[in-house]
């Protein structure tokens, strides 16, 4: 199987990029759906978030107001430190378990589409590396403009992330959109090229059906060498 990282900073393109890919059957796993999913009420994610920020982050029907969250969050980077470092667990947790279901389907390609692939250390475990980098200021006016946010609430939320630029040095891949979507479609065309290639030896072996080859070659050998010891051809000492 392989696994290929795909990240890139706020308002950079990231999720066109990862549409892209589903529009191509190429399986997804979001991180922030993941993410959704362990601050839902009740959940072991919702408790700790909930103990560590008060309930005045909480609606009504007693979900976890994400709007509230992140203005608390973004301001402070010690308290956003505190959010991510309560919610890893649960999200890494679930990252594995959405591919092992992608991985029991027999998907031999998946991407991982995840904002903090580098800080959540991520990207040890993916090949090639993504990265959808756009330049500062377009990213700033893409984040206004998308949000309604102003100068400074733009800038707070693009400083509170890695630089693109650093990130941009870690990539096996990058993908820049800075221009319009037609351009960004033709670079994506080629990076689906690559990442659909033919998996090395050692990507078979990690996929469904690697595995099942090797069960099944394991399970012909010590046939072929029980009939072998039966007809008398490996004398016992």
């Amino acid at each position: 199987m392989r696994i290929v990282g795909l990240t890139g900073g706020i308002a950079s393109g990231k999720s066109t990029v990862s549409n892209l890919f589903k529009a191509n059957d190429i399986p997804i796993v979001d991180a922030d759906i993941v993410a959704r999913d362990v601050l839902k009420k009740g959940t072991g994610g919702w408790k700790r978030v909930v103990a560590a920020f008060g309930e005045d982050i909480l609606q009504d029907n007693g979900e976890v107001d994400r709007a509230e969250l992140g203005q608390i969050v973004f301001s402070d980077p010690a308290k956003r430190q505190l959010l991510n470092r309560l919610l890893a667990p649960f999200i890494s947790s679930g990252i594995f378990r959405e591919i092992m279901k992608l991985w029991m389907k027999g998907s031999r390609v998946i991407v991982l589409d995840i904002p903090l692939l580098f800080e959540a250390k991520m990207d040890r475990w993916t090949k090639p590396i993504i990265v959808v980098w756009v330049d500062s200021e377009t990213q700033l006016q893409r984040l206004m403009a998308r949000d309604g946010t102003s100068d400074e609430q733009a800038r707070n939320r693009i400083n509170a992330q890695m630089a693109l630029d650093w990130k941009r040095t870690k990539a096996d891949i990058v993908i820049d959109n800075s221009g319009s979507l037609e351009e960004l479609n033709e670079q994506f065309q080629k990076v689906l090229i690559q990442v659909t290639r033919p998996l090395t030896w050692s990507e078979f072996l990690l996929s469904r059906q690697g595995a099942i080859w090797v069960l099944v070659s394991v399970i012909f050998g010590v046939i072929v060498c029980r009939n072998i010891y039966n007809n008398g051809g490996i004398k016992p000492l």
